[in-house]
């Protein structure tokens, strides 16, 4: 868990904050993670925060987020997204400098009701020791809230962007990984190599740590062909955008083909 490729493309990733296919997909897990929050107020974990954009929406609505970040660039992009909380949303929010590993030892309480960890997987040697790592932290009836690439659509981007050189290696990468009984890799946009999980690959780690997958959805089903750096549209545009991407990303057969998957998984209790 501690060969974290990510800190190679971490630059162009604040950079891009702002563009639409970031819009979409911080809006879409805000809308899709919200179906399944317990009540409130809520002990919320979230383990490779970044810049922090959930832990600070979910600290708005009252709830004592612990966000956990192992490097230093992602801590002050969170520090300076945090100083626009009110004084009493600050106070509910506590940030610290570890990783998956560190876990066990800095976290208090011991258990949450809400562990999210999106994003990370795909920079991560391999899914099933993190979601175990997640799993442990969560309180009896709490949700874990996990965000990866989806190799199951990995062909989708490049093949809506009619570049179908692309489009074939990404198939033939699948295939590959398929018969060898690994994860598909890639390159990805940010220019770090990466990893993809499956929904089933997924549900088997989640199911391996003692948790039942209660719901999955796809994200950036519609809207992933474009530029990287596509500033997001305004207004009506955009809420008509993120209402279809939210219909899609919950609708067979089209939440297949998100780029990203979200599964949220509940323990017993």
């Amino acid at each position: 868990m501690a060969d974290n490729t990510f800190l190679a493309g971490q630059g162009p990733w604040l950079e891009r904050l702002g563009n639409l296919r970031n819009v979409v997909r911080q809006e879409l897990v805000t809308r899709q993670l919200a179906v399944h929050l317990p009540r409130g107020p809520l002990r919320v974990l979230d383990v490779g925060t970044g810049q922090g954009t959930q832990a600070l929406r979910l600290a708005r609505l009252g709830h004592a987020v612990t966000a956990v970040e192992p490097d230093g660039r992602m801590r002050a992009a969170f520090e300076r997204a945090a100083a626009e909380l009110t004084d009493a949303q600050r106070d509910r929010v506590t940030l610290l400098a570890t990783d998956l590993a560190g876990l066990a030892s800095v976290t208090q309480p011991t258990a949450y009701d809400v562990v999210m960890c999106h994003g990370v997987l795909m920079y991560l040697p391999e899914s099933r020791s993190a979601v175990a790592a997640l799993a442990r932290r969560v309180a009896p009836g709490g949700i874990v809230s996990v965000v990866a690439r989806n190799g199951d659509a990995m062909a989708w981007r490049p093949a809506a962007r009619h570049d179908w050189p692309a489009a074939l290696a990404a198939l033939d990468e699948t295939r590959r990984a398929a018969e060898q009984g690994r994860s598909a890799r890639y390159r990805n946009e940010i220019g770090v190599d990466a990893r993809a999980d499956t929904r089933a690959s997924l549900t088997a780690d989640c199911e391996a740590a003692g948790l039942e997958v209660a719901a999955w959805y796809g994200i950036r089903v519609a809207s992933d062909d474009v530029p990287v750096e596509q500033p997001a549209p305004d207004g009506e545009d955009l809420a008509a955008l993120l209402d279809v991407e939210e219909r899609l990303g919950s609708t067979d057969p089209y939440r297949a083909l998100g780029t990203l998957v979200h599964v949220v998984a509940r323990r017993g209790g």
